[in-house]
C-alpha cells in the first residue's frame, strides 16, 4: 500500500493521538526504566518505536478507514502499541528477573486488551480495513518483540526469532509472488494460533520459565505458526489463477 496522509478532518484527529502517544511512550519509559534496571537509552527506543509505528499507521487511513475519526476500538489499538512500545524497547537491555517480568506483565495488559477493540469496533460501527490491519500488525509485532526476548533471556534458540519474523516474511513474499498478495479468508484457526504465539511466548519470556520447559513451549509455538503459515501459503498457491 502507499503511504500518504489522510484528508481533514481525520489528519487532525489521527496525528493529535499518535503525538501524544509518542510523548507518553518517552514518559512512560523514562518513569519504568528505574524500577527495571534500564538503561539510559530505553526511553527513547520506546518514543522512537511508537513513532515509527504510528506514521506507518497514520499513511494508510486514507485507503482503509471510511471515517474521519479513528473511533474507540482504533484508539484501545493505540493504547496496546503505546503499551507495547514499551516491551519492545526491551530488547538489547540486561537480562535480568525485573526486565522479564516488566515484559510479561505488560504484555499480559496488551493481550487483554485486544478482545477490547475487536468487540468496539462492532459495537460502535466503525470497523473497518484500516482497523482490523492496525490491530493485526500490532499483534504482529508484539509476537516479534516477545520472539527476540525469549532469545536475549536465554530461554531459546535463535530460531524462536523465526516467529516473530514469519508475518514479515510472508509480507515480503508478496514482492516476488504476487499471488502472495490475495486476501485471505476469515480464519478462526488464525487467530486461535495467534493467541496461542502470545501466551506461549510470555511464559517464555516471563521468570516462571526456565530450560528445557522454555525451550518446548517455544518450538510448539514455532510450530504451531509455521503450521499456520503453511496453510495459508497453500491456499493462496491453488487459487492464485483466481486473482
Amino acid at each position: 500500500m502507499s503511504w500518504h496522509l489522510p484528508p481533514q478532518p481525520l489528519r487532525r484527529r489521527t496525528l493529535i493521538p499518535f503525538a501524544f502517544g509518542t510523548l507518553a511512550a518517552l514518559q512512560l519509559a523514562t518513569m519504568l526504566s528505574p524500577r527495571l534496571g534500564a538503561s539510559a537509552a530505553y526511553p527513547v527506543k520506546a518514543m522512537l518505536v511508537f513513532g515509527v509505528a504510528a506514521v506507518v499507521a497514520a499513511g494508510q487511513l486514507a485507503s482503509t478507514h471510511p471515517f474521519d475519526r479513528l473511533g474507540p476500538a482504533n484508539l484501545v489499538t493505540t493504547l496496546r502499541l503505546l503499551l507495547l512500545s514499551l516491551v519492545a524497547a526491551l530488547v538489547g537491555e540486561g537480562p535480568t528477573i525485573t526486565v522479564a517480568w516488566g515484559g510479561a506483565l505488560l504484555a499480559v495488559v496488551i493481550t487483554t486488551l485486544d478482545g477490547v477493540d475487536g468487540w468496539l469496533a462492532r459495537r460502535t460501527r466503525f470497523a473497518s480495513e484500516f482497523g482490523a490491519r492496525y490491530d493485526m500488525e500490532t499483534d504482529a509485532l508484539l509476537i516479534l518483540a516477545l520472539a527476540v526476548l525469549a532469545w536475549q533471556f536465554d530461554k531459546a534458540g535463535i530460531w524462536i526469532v523465526l516467529a516473530g519474523a514469519m508475518r514479515y516474511l510472508f509480507v515480503a513474499s508478496g514482492y516476488l509472488w504476487p499471488w502472495m498478495n490475495a486476501a485471505l479468508p476469515d480464519s478462526q484457526r488464525r487467530k486461535t494460533v495467534c493467541v496461542v504465539q502470545i501466551v506461549g511466548l510470555i511464559f517464555v519470556v516471563s521468570p516462571v520459565a526456565t530450560a528445557p520447559g522454555s525451550v518446548a513451549v517455544a518450538a510448539f509455538t514455532l510450530l504451531t505458526l509455521t503450521w499456520s503459515f503453511g496453510v495459508d501459503v497453500r491456499w493462496l498457491h491453488q487459487h492464485r489463477q483466481e486473482h
